[in-house]
């Protein structure tokens, strides 16, 4: 039998305070309080029809709930837990779970998609969303913990200023081919110690190639080590290199380019989107590499860390945009159709 709720805690109408107070100390969750007013209604009129029809809800659900329904015991208007009794247990190999660990923990940046990749080249059959599900697993038993996003690095803004020898890239120039146009930009590294350093990056459009290098100052000299640097690293001739306005991309790096005929392109004043390949770039180094590694405050150990950075982005790491191919294996499967401009992998 139903006993009217004065008996147990005074006057009590739909909507009161007194409900609302009950939610706000965590007495009832929402949903009972919700279903408590049900029943305060149904006690006040005596007609279930009235209150389903008052409510919005089915004689069915009305009556499930007033059946479970014990005035002296609140808690009987919560939900009860669906989840089955047996649960299906993941049937993963222990050998792969241990697999899929040491590579994210090599790689603490690279999501599923790129892990199963790596995962078929070593001739370990699984689904991408088996990959997610095993290091959701492992998230949750503290197995698998994420980086610290500790920025390192903090991005300078440069002056532009457009070089004599550089233009604006002309409309339909053509980019078909690894080599048409690189992208170059710098990035400004500073230490923990105050230090600062400033990194060079590159990009090709084509088959996503990369090459970068540290100095410890950004001018136009350094620009031009720079650019011998990736000519000796790019597995095929550099045709054109698009720049921003930054003054360390003038004097000396124009001259070396025109020395060897390269074409050099520069961009309209604040128009990253134009660099979003190198910017991109950039942003791959922040998050796979100065966020995670402890980056050396010697510049050639920095440097020798760079080198096997790009080592593992140009030939291990797969590229979303290369159908996860990585731009070696992209390169390799684009000479295939150009024999004649066959040249060998750094």
């Amino acid at each position: 039998m139903y006993l009217k709720p004065t008996t147990i805690y005074g006057s009590l109408i739909p909507g009161s305070e007194y409900i609302r107070s009950l939610v706000r100390q965590g007495t009832i969750s929402q949903d009972a309080a919700r279903r408590l007013r049900w029943f305060d209604f149904y006690n006040q009129c005596g007609d279930a029809r009235l209150t389903c029809r008052h409510f919005g809800i089915s004689p069915q659900t009305f009556y499930r709930w007033k059946n479970r329904f014990d005035p002296y015991d609140l808690t009987t208007l919560e939900a009860e837990s669906r989840r089955p009794h047996q649960v299906r247990q993941p049937m993963t190999p222990t050998l792969v779970e241990d697999r899929i660990l040491e590579l994210r923990q090599k790689y603490p940046r690279w999501g599923k998609d790129k892990l199963v990749v790596l995962l078929r080249r070593e001739g370990i059959r699984v689904s991408t969303s088996t990959v997610g599900r095993v290091m959701k697993r492992l998230k949750d038993r503290g197995v698998l913990v994420e980086p610290l996003n500790i920025r390192q690095a903090r991005e300078a803004r440069k002056r532009r200023r457009k070089p004599r020898y550089a233009i604006r890239k002309p409309r339909g120039y053509p980019v078909t081919r690894p080599g048409d146009l690189v992208q170059a930009d710098t990035l400004q590294i500073r230490f923990q110690s105050g230090a600062y350093r400033w990194q060079f990056s590159c990009r090709d459009l084509i088959s996503r190639w990369d090459v970068s290098r540290a100095y410890r100052r950004a001018t136009s000299f350094t620009a031009s080590l720079f650019l011998d640097y990736l000519l000796r690293k790019f597995p095929f001739p550099v045709r054109a290199i698009q720049i921003d306005g930054g003054s360390e991309f003038k004097k000396h790096f124009e001259e070396a380019c025109q020395a060897r005929g390269i074409r050099l392109f520069i961009i309209p004043p604040r128009t990253p989107k134009l660099q979003c390949y190198v910017e991109r770039a950039n942003r791959t180094y922040r998050e796979e590499f100065y966020e995670v590694e402890d980056i050396s405050e010697n510049l050639g150990e920095h440097n020798r860390q760079l080198e096997e950075k790009d080592k593992i982005y140009n030939l291990i790491r797969p590229h979303q945009s290369l159908a996860y191919l990585t731009p070696a294996e992209y390169y390799q499967g684009w000479l295939k159709t150009h024999p004649q401009l066959s040249v060998s992998l750094m």
